[in-house]
């Protein structure tokens, strides 16, 4: 499907930040042009702007009014963006989350299954088959939005939201599936549970994921996800990554 590009549009966030707006549609190709466009302001090394934050359609990028004003920002912005569809990307990286499915970890995966006429095994295997795009990280610290989950197994959300979701909890909400980073209420459709810790505050890096990464899930057994959580525990865990293949 072709996705018509609409002017790139300026929107002031309060009084030290703009919203550069690329369109209003979801889709690869505008996070394409998002991901260029904060790569292109990192390159620049802009004077004043302290952080850039990627959203499903729009890039927030925050400033400091005293060291640049907005009139002068937004130009900047300009230049900026008419050289960035020309700045080669590196390939994106795809982190591998291992999931025990179904069982006490993923209490729904038999309604999705039955709601779809699906055995749980082709739930799983439909699930696991893809990579995730991660549009952007919001909801609470580290909740990766992702795209590309199969309409198969799409599936509407709990009436009545639960008032405890573990951490690690993955669910389908709609269209949409995600990892719960913290143990949080939620209306999500619970299919399985990771044992990696999306969100550690006491950690180097406390936000595991990156808006631009892609996440594959990989099954496990019961025993597996002992042991990774074992090793999680004592920081001896690291998710696989490699680049994704175009």
């Amino acid at each position: 499907m072709e996705i018509p590009m609409e002017k790139v549009r300026y929107r002031l966030s309060g009084d030290s930040a703009v919203t550069v707006e690329f369109g209003s549609v979801i889709c690869p190709e505008i996070h394409q042009k998002i991901r260029a466009f904060q790569l292109a302001l990192e390159q620049a090394g802009i004077e004043g702007i302290t952080e850039t934050v990627p959203a499903y359609c729009s890039l927030l990028v925050c400033y400091r009014p005293e060291k640049i004003r907005f009139a002068e920002l937004k130009q900047r912005l300009e230049e900026v963006l008419a050289a960035a569809d020309s700045l080669p990307l590196p390939p994106p990286l795809a982190v591998e989350i291992p999931v025990l499915y179904g069982g006490e970890m993923g209490p729904d995966l038999g309604y999705v299954a039955e709601s779809h006429g699906l055995t749980e095994e082709e739930v799983i295997q439909i699930h696991s088959s893809q990579d995730y795009l991660i549009y952007m990280l919001g909801f609470v610290a580290g909740f990766p939005y992702l795209g590309g989950m199969d309409q198969r197994i799409a599936t509407p959300r709990l009436e009545t939201p639960r008032l405890r979701i573990e951490g690690g909890s993955v669910g389908i909400a709609g269209e949409q599936t995600g990892i719960y980073p913290v143990a949080s209420p939620g209306g999500w459709r619970l299919i399985g549970r990771t044992p990696v810790k999306l969100y550690d505050a006491a950690r180097r890096q406390p936000v595991l994921l990156e808006a631009g990464q892609y996440i594959r899930f990989r099954p496990v057994s019961e025993a597996e996800y002992r042991e990774i959580e074992k090793q999680v525990e004592c920081g001896a865990y690291s998710c696989a990554v490699s680049e994704k293949e175009a």
